[in-house]
């Protein structure tokens, strides 16, 4: 290896998976086609969908409340079963994101050449489900996604919690996401980052260029 990296961590939303996904603003949700495509199915405006949504979604996203407690409630305001809504997230996420096949593949090149691959996304139970299918991350060790950990970026744990399972110190680690307030918590505890933007950006970064 020509780096002293030894461990990537990947981002999902927005990384390995590009589209237009929601983020978070002054702590209000900012929605995507997704949630435009889920309260338009239902026939409902969006600012009522969303004052339904919001507490329970940013709730699932950090592990507080369970996969079945949020469905559940969901569904219940929403008068909608279960099993559909379900099917319902799962068609708006894949309809609005698609795979990054080029960087998914030179991820798996970088782990031929020896380096850990991992993922550390903030993610709510249905948009792992539809976005992170154990085949296609099937190589990617370890996966930290903050509805399972209990914690979202940019708290500085999160961060601790992928050091400890890869079992990497920060200098032998480098870090990719595309939110630039994703960035600053990584970089204090010694962790490299690239901040993606797309493709030909980040295969031109000197630290991912480096990795080869």
């Amino acid at each position: 290896m020509k780096s002293k990296i030894k461990t990537i961590l990947f981002d999902v939303g927005g990384v390995l998976v590009l589209g237009k996904s929601s983020h978070w603003k002054h702590g209000k949700l900012i929605p995507s086609g997704v949630h435009l495509d889920v309260a338009e199915k239902l026939n409902i405006q969006l600012d009522q969908y969303l004052e339904v949504i919001e507490t329970i979604f940013a709730e699932s996203i950090e592990g507080k409340i369970s996969e079945k407690q949020a469905v559940h409630t969901i569904a219940h305001k929403l008068k909608i079963s279960e099993k559909k809504l379900r099917k319902l997230y799962i068609w708006a996420y894949r309809k609005h994101l698609r795979v990054n096949k080029q960087l998914h593949k030179k991820a798996l090149e970088l782990k031929k050449l020896g380096y850990q691959i991992g993922i550390l996304s903030d993610q709510w139970y249905l948009s792992e489900k539809a976005l992170m299918p154990s085949k296609l991350y099937k190589k990617f060790n370890p996966k930290i996604v903050s509805c399972d950990v209990g914690v979202r970026k940019p708290n500085l744990q999160i961060y601790k919690i992928a050091l400890k399972k890869s079992h990497s110190k920060p200098e032998e680690t480098l870090f990719i996401d595309n939110q630039e307030w994703n960035i600053p918590p990584a970089k204090k505890l010694g962790i490299k980052t690239i901040q993606f933007k797309d493709n030909k950006q980040l295969f031109e970064d000197k630290n991912w260029k480096k990795l080869f």
